[in-house]
């Protein structure tokens, strides 16, 4: 089914004329076509940019843990909430984001994402334990509000190409992570940096995003001003729909698998008998192969293969990889990290794409994209502490990838239920 994306206004008009229709803000939506031309590549870097932005300002965290543990005398249980306080700022913060983007329009919004990220790394350059935290909060609240919006962007702005801006999306999430688990420690050791100034040095990415994307702020399209009116007001009903529930559940769902796994992977590999530093590269190796998994996967939709097949396809690739690291964990590595990797890049893509095609506008993209990420990421930020105590209580890996098995399981039905060519109801 081809979603239909008619013109949607997200900020109160502006100005009043004659013939009935209004100038708001380019947080509005366009033409029901798009965007096109220079205008269209200009707009999708800017979104390649944002995307790049929402993960290595946290994930730089991980590969500094000890050193910051140790330098600032923080415990392993303080050093971990560093990990689990963004992940409730997306949950929690979500909500927020469309009432943001139709008070200030989504170009604008977004514009204010970037500064938050930009100063949220600032405050890290202090050496205190306490501006540590408030910048990973105030990281985590722009990186809540862009996650909403930009779902909702991509439906206004690019009805006809969804598949591959979510790709292209996506693939910049994965590759942000990535580079930022590769090469925040050589960067620190080749400079000689500090771990705070270490952490700052990310906000430069903020910077070159938030300069690129200013001349959207300036851009601005005319709609006809009962369509203004509409998107002026939240979506109704939204929380009562199946299918909304059935999108959010697997939004959830692949995310706990996600950072659930990626908090404890290199833990097991490490117990395995792997070297710690061999069991680190295991998780970047994983995410470089997640930005393959997360391009592909709603290019190839509709084409070659239907949404919820590949949503199967994806949670076998990840119960083969768990099923490995259970037989084989340190002999097999490279194959069960490849496996994952493409598998969880192939779910967080489609995720993101089931909220997309759900939704028959981009007033009820953002409104279910915030319904998801809400209850996704707060699921998601309960999955490290829960295998931690599960593994705790049993004493081994074993039963702790069991539950990750077995929770692909519901994985799969939600994806398939999400994947039926329908739209979400609401008004």
């Amino acid at each position: 089914m081809r979603d239909e994306a008619p013109a949607t206004a997200t900020q109160e008009a502006v100005d009043g004329t004659a013939d009935g229709a209004i100038a708001v803000e380019a947080a509005a939506a366009p033409a029901p076509f798009g965007v096109t031309g220079r205008r269209a590549l200009h707009l999708g870097i800017g979104v390649v940019l944002l995307a790049l932005n929402l993960r290595p300002a946290l994930v730089a965290v991980s590969p500094l843990a000890a050193t910051i543990r140790d330098e600032s005398g923080m415990s392993a249980a303080a050093t971990s909430m560093l990990t689990a306080l963004p992940l409730l700022c997306f949950g929690l913060l979500a909500p927020i984001a469309p009432r943001l983007g139709r008070r200030f329009g989504m170009e604008r919004s977004l514009l204010g994402t970037m500064a938050l990220i930009g100063a949220g790394t600032a405050l890290r350059l202090l050496d205190s334990v306490v501006a540590l935290f408030a910048g990973t909060i105030v990281i985590g609240a722009g990186i809540a509000v862009a996650n909403v919006l930009l779902p909702g962007l991509i439906k206004r702005d690019f009805p006809a190409r969804s598949g591959l801006m979510t790709g292209l999306y996506s693939m910049s999430l994965f590759g942000g992570a990535a580079l930022a688990a590769g090469i925040t420690v050589p960067v620190q050791q080749a400079a000689g940096l500090n771990w705070q100034t270490t952490l700052a040095c990310w906000g430069s990415l903020a910077i070159i995003a938030l300069v690129f994307w200013l001349p959207q702020t300036r851009t601005r399209t005319r709609v006809p001003a009962d369509v203004a009116r509409q998107a002026a007001h939240p979506v109704r009903g939204l929380w009562r729909d199946p299918l909304a529930w059935q999108v959010t559940a697997f939004m959830g769902l692949q995310s706990l698998s996600y950072y659930a796994a990626a908090a404890w992977l290199p833990t097991m590999l490490k117990d395995a008998g792997m070297s710690a530093g061999d069991a680190g590269w295991m998780l970047s190796f994983s995410s470089l192969l997640g930005i393959a998994g997360s391009f592909l996967s709603p290019v190839i939709v509709g084409r070659r293969l239907r949404a919820g097949v590949l949503a199967g396809i994806g949670a076998v690739l990840c119960a083969v990889g768990f099923a490995g690291m259970l037989a084989a964990p340190v002999g097999g590595a490279y194959v069960w990290m490849t496996l994952l990797g493409l598998g969880q890049g192939a779910a967080i893509s489609l995720a993101l794409l089931f909220i997309v095609q759900r939704a028959p506008d981009a007033r009820h993209t953002a409104q279910l994209s915030s319904m998801a990420q809400c209850f996704g990421y707060i699921l998601a930020a309960t999955g490290p502490a829960v295998l931690g105590a599960v593994h705790d209580a049993s004493g081994s890996w074993t039963v702790p990838l069991v539950v990750l098995l077995v929770l692909l399981i519901p994985q799969i039905a939600m994806g398939w239920c999400a994947a039926r060519p329908r739209h979400v109801a609401g008004r």
